[in-house]
């Protein structure tokens, strides 16, 4: 079996980027370099890994999950159905996270708590970027947390994962840093179908109106925080006004900022402590 015979099969079931994204992938390949070799001869395994990936993709799997992983800040993590598949936004998140780790304490060495972790991508990229972070890692689903510790040991990285929802059950320890990109859509909020087909509702849903565990965290969150403290919330475009009032009903003295994504939507919601600096 030649790559271009490969190639030939994908592209009859599934879009030709797609076909040439997975083949490369299980080739070790940039999909570029396969036009340099269309006539290498490829191994009946790989091959036949590769037809399962394209009738997955073509009976409505998304491509990430058909591969098994997905790209996140430059590291490579595992995701299945249990997880959702991390967004380009939550790696912006992240970078604002650090940035505002970098600007907001002198000393590094911080615990900090990620809730609803699902495949970890957060928490572990924190902790991948800064070393002396202490990071937890929280979720309700036992099978999310299967994957999260996969991806822990596969980037070698010391976290603690434990089961929790949200703060509801979660014993109680003082943390300078929350983190959550919390589910927060709305229950009757039109998704794409790709989506709400493939990926786990669990993850997805926060009630009628997609606030529901914003509030669950902030209602508990003193009982978890320092007295200089961040919280950094990923947060559904049109939540900005929302999440902060929640988070002035719950926590006082503070200072609220809200970031815009790349395509210029408030995706970033930070909370900090007003009256501690340096």
């Amino acid at each position: 079996m030649r790559i271009t015979d490969a190639l030939q099969f994908g592209k009859s079931k599934i879009h030709s980027d797609l076909a040439k994204i997975l083949l490369a992938d299980l080739l070790g390949k940039n999909p570029l370099e396969l036009y340099v070799c269309l006539d290498e001869e490829i191994d009946e395994a790989i091959y036949t890994q590769y037809q399962r990936e394209v009738d997955a993709i073509h009976n409505g799997t998304p491509i990430q999950y058909a591969m098994g992983h997905v790209n996140f800040y430059g590291r490579e993590f595992y995701v299945n159905e249990n997880v959702l598949i991390p967004r380009f936004e939550t790696e912006e998140v992240v970078e604002k996270a650090l940035s505002k780790i970098k600007e907001k304490f002198l000393d590094f060495h911080l615990k900090v708590l990620d809730i609803g972790c699902g495949s970890g991508v957060i928490g572990l990229t924190l902790k991948d970027k800064m070393k002396d972070l202490d990071v937890t890692l929280t979720d309700i689903s036992e099978k999310a947390l299967e994957v999260a510790l996969a991806n822990q040991e596969k980037l070698h990285l010391d976290v603690q994962i434990k089961k929790g929802d949200m703060l509801n059950d979660l014993a109680i320890e003082k943390f300078d840093i929350i983190i959550s990109n919390p589910p927060y859509i709305r229950e009757k909020e039109p998704i794409e179908e790709i989506v709400k087909n493939n990926e786990p509702s669990i993850a997805l849903y926060a009630g009628e109106d997609g606030l529901l565990y914003y509030e669950q965290i902030l209602r508990r969150a003193s009982l978890y925080l320092k007295d200089k403290f961040l919280i950094v919330f990923e947060i559904g475009c049109e939540q900005k006004e929302a999440v902060t009032r929640l988070a002035e009903k719950y926590l006082t003295n503070i200072k609220i900022e809200c970031f815009k994504d790349m395509q210029d939507r408030d995706r970033i919601l930070v909370i900090e402590n007003a009256d501690i600096v340096g």
